[in-house]
């Protein structure tokens, strides 16, 4: 009997599991909230494999790829960088394009007095710049992708004079962790449903009333951005509908991201979605751990809809000039956010002091930020880690489509 369901579960679709999983935990915070912290600690133990193994994860996997490497990663990663700083700064204009047409105002509230924000964006550059040369083992303990990124890449690069056996055993070892990697990820459902039942039973939609202009405008730039401009993008490179790949990134990362509200926890699960697209591993092991960390649409949204609303609040008027600059401040400051818990709401103070609002005011305006993080946070999270896969698949895609050999096939996951 046991052996039969198991079975079943293993051959069933896991984005068929995750939407059951997803109805169940609703149903148990509506009709059986007695269960919910029951049934919540399986959310706790899914995000928690999740971040303990991606770290480790991606220091194999970028140190096997440096290693093993027949063709030029870095060429073949000098377009997806792009992708990501371009779409981050498009997705800022987007958001200050939301904030002009339908201006938000504050009900400021008292912020956590405890938060520490940058002082300024030259801290953010110096912050980012001191953890690319963290302490490997402190870097994997504290999940500082950077500095995994870092290490990770010139332990690859001196193995690449290393013998065939010890080679071997690098790529072993990447095997191993993958393959429990997709062990953790077959535990998905059942961490979904503890997720959506701990977040509907105690969080509910009472905090998110008085906000719901500002959620709005938020959320109209999250969408607008993932089904508008992202397409486009796509579009622009490789000539093609850009939409069955956009929704396959959405469906099979995005929904992932949005309840595990981590992009670190995200890693393993965009991982596996290049590899069932079909993609470069010596590429995507790279690209991925690095989007992680710079690939920021949605905290780029966040801190310019946010800092505006803080403007609007004030009677600040901003000119032409000045959104342009938070648009800049809010890419770098999306970059430097990147791994950190609330990153893109630390960095709203820097952005207010472009228009001279103190940095009382500005914290205040990061304690509305945690308010609606509930809904705020995991649509970021979602657009984040989505557009991970979207564009390192992209920048694949459009060198396939030069050379005349991308079939529609070709853009379809595979099982």
């Amino acid at each position: 009997m046991l052996s039969n369901i198991s079975r079943k579960y293993r051959e069933t679709a896991l984005i068929k599991l995750i939407a059951v999983g997803l109805i169940i935990g609703i149903g148990i915070a509506l009709y059986a909230p007695a269960a919910i912290p029951i049934v919540a600690v399986l959310g706790d133990v899914f995000v928690r494999a999740l971040k303990g193994v991606a770290p480790i994860l991606v220091f194999v996997l970028v140190m096997n790829a440096m290693a093993q490497r027949t063709v030029g990663s870095g060429a073949a990663l000098k377009p997806i960088v792009r992708l990501y700083v371009v779409a981050t700064f498009l997705a800022s204009l987007v958001a200050v394009a939301f904030s002009f047409a339908f201006p938000s105002t504050l009900h400021l509230v008292v912020a956590d007095a405890n938060i520490a924000p940058p002082s300024g964006i030259v801290e953010v550059v110096h912050n980012l710049i001191l953890n690319v040369v963290d302490n490997p083992l402190h870097a994997i303990a504290n999940a500082n992708y950077i500095g995994i990124l870092a290490w990770s890449v010139l332990a690859g690069i001196a193995l690449q004079k290393a013998s065939p056996t010890t080679k071997n055993t690098v790529r072993d070892f990447a095997v191993v962790m993958t393959q429990i990697v997709l062990w953790v990820i077959r535990f998905a459902p059942f961490g979904i449903m503890g997720l959506v039942a701990d977040a509907v039973g105690t969080s509910g939609v009472d905090a998110l009333i008085s906000y719901l202009q500002l959620l709005a405008v938020l959320l109209g730039a999250f969408f607008s951005v993932a089904l508008i401009m992202n397409p486009l993008i796509v579009w622009a490179q490789l000539h093609r509908n850009p939409y069955p790949l956009v929704f396959t990134t959405l469906r099979e990362s995005g929904i992932y991201a949005f309840f595990t509200r981590s992009s670190a926890a995200n890693i393993p699960v965009n991982l596996q979605l290049c590899k069932r697209l079909g993609l470069n591993p010596e590429v995507y092991s790279i690209s991925i751990p690095l989007g992680a960390t710079i690939n920021m649409s949605g905290a780029a949204i966040t801190i310019a809809i946010l800092s505006l609303a803080a403007a609007h609040t004030l009677n600040i008027h901003v000119d032409l000039p000045t959104a342009l600059l938070l648009c800049l401040i809010a890419t770098v400051g999306a970059c430097g956010a990147s791994g950190v818990a609330g990153g893109s709401l630390l960095l709203i103070p820097v952005a207010c002091s472009s228009f001279g609002i103190s940095n009382d005011i500005a914290m205040q305006v990061v304690g509305v930020g945690f308010i609606i993080g509930v809904l705020q946070d995991s649509c970021e999270t979602a657009l984040n880690s989505s557009t991970d896969v979207l564009f390192t698949a992209t920048a694949e895609f459009a060198e396939r489509a030069k050379a005349g050999s991308l079939t529609t096939e070709d853009m379809t996951p595979k099982n």
